[in-house]
């Protein structure tokens, strides 16, 4: 590539401008290869400038080529019938495009048919010679046998810094250099300080935990504080229990539910609560009638993975129900699982939380799916979730900002 570089940059300095086109022609190389040894030298800093141009140009297709060569297909039939003539059946079947090439013969006026004789039609000559203006042309390289081919160049020219020897700059300055002192008559390389550098890898939030940081964000600025959910083994107490799902609720199926087996269960419940919970499952109380069964400690102690965030806000409760005197609070607990459709709620406390008679419990629940596809103008859920999610959507999609 060296080699051929200064090939190229001598061209330049006797010609002064030349397109790559012209310098392969000269050169007898591929333009390809020019292109290649012009892009090399564009690296060594201002040797030479170059402007980007098209240059259109006629070339035979494979059927001028042949043209050109043989004749037209009217010429071919024409030459192919001697003096005598000849059967138009051996004609038709013995020369190429013959269909094509006859009718031109016959509308030119050159050949004609005899159908007198006993052995069927037969072709003969009309005149003693012709003139072939369609092989004239494909050989002269005129349209009507040519395809237009539009080639991308350069004109490349003398730069500022123009030299027909290549010198690579260097782009570092290192130890070697400066031991020796050659970095004195080193020519270094000028540093791009407007380039982009490359993109680092990085993992990027999804959609979904975008939307949960907007909402999440909203509702602090709203008082609310965010429930510890870290707890992801949870006991069935916490979980079902003290949510009133029943012990017999298929919820609770080793095919709906992940149960723990090391450790296996939990030991320790506030004995009064629980006490209160297995009451309102097995008699009822606090406005309910119960499930009248036989509720079973052992089953409230299997760990579990925790199913929803709502055992959360079971713990929180009884927990803000101990505080004494009662200090009202506002939680929330964040998550990637949809959180229901928007409801909201309003009644006196009449749970075993042992809340004073006045507090009102207000509960509501925001799903994220829904509000991020709005968001982001997807119609399909399977755009947002699932195997066949494009990840270049996660890394490409802005940061969610609601309108206030």
């Amino acid at each position: 590539m060296a080699e051929l570089s200064e090939k190229v940059l001598k061209l330049i300095e006797e010609n002064g401008k030349l397109s790559s086109l012209e310098i392969a022609n000269k050169l007898k190389v591929d333009h390809q290869k020019i292109i290649g040894a012009i892009k090399s030298i564009e690296a060594c800093g201002n040797v030479i400038k170059t402007q980007q141009e098209s240059e259109k140009h006629w070339h035979l297709t494979d059927e001028g080529k042949k043209v050109a060569e043989e004749g037209s297909h009217e010429a071919v039939v024409f030459n192919a019938i001697p003096s005598e003539g000849i059967a138009q059946k051996v004609l038709m079947k013995n020369i190429p495009n013959a269909k094509v090439g006859f009718s031109k013969a016959m509308s030119f006026g050159w050949i004609s048919i005899d159908k007198s004789g006993p052995n069927g039609p037969r072709v003969m000559r009309k005149v003693e010679s012709i003139e072939d203006k369609v092989q004239l042309k494909a050989r002269t390289q005129k349209e009507e046998a040519s395809a237009e081919v539009i080639v991308k160049c350069s004109v490349v020219e003398k730069g500022s810094d123009f030299t027909t020897q290549i010198i690579k700059e260097e782009t570092d300055l290192n130890s070697a250099l400066l031991a020796s002192g050659e970095w004195k008559d080193t020519k270094f390389k000028k540093y791009n300080f407007n380039a982009l550098g490359a993109p680092v890898a990085s993992g990027h939030y999804h959609p979904l935990l975008k939307v949960r940081s907007e909402f999440k964000n909203i509702f602090i600025k709203l008082g609310f504080t965010e429930m510890p959910t870290s707890n992801y083994v949870e006991s069935s107490f916490w979980n079902f229990d003290a949510l009133f799902q029943p012990q017999a609720h298929p919820a609770r199926d080793l095919q709906d539910t992940f149960f723990v087996s090391d450790p296996k269960n939990s030991q320790s419940f506030p004995e009064d609560y629980l006490q209160k919970v297995k009451d309102v499952h097995s008699k009822g109380g606090y406005g309910s009638e119960g499930h009248h069964c036989d509720w079973k400690r052992e089953e409230a102690q299997k760990n579990v993975l925790r199913t929803h965030t709502t055992a959360v806000s079971a713990r929180m409760l009884y927990a803000l129900a101990q505080n004494k005197p009662f200090k009202p609070s506002n939680t929330s607990a964040s998550t990637v699982s949809s959180l229901g459709i928007l409801a909201c709620s309003g009644q006196k406390c009449c749970c075993p939380w042992a809340f004073p008679e006045d507090v009102t419990v207000i509960a509501w629940g925001l799903s994220l799916e829904r509000p991020t596809m709005i968001k982001y103008g997807l119609n399909n859920i399977r755009e947002l979730v699932g195997h066949k999610v494009n990840l270049q959507m996660v890394q490409d999609f802005p940061i969610c900002r609601m309108d206030k």
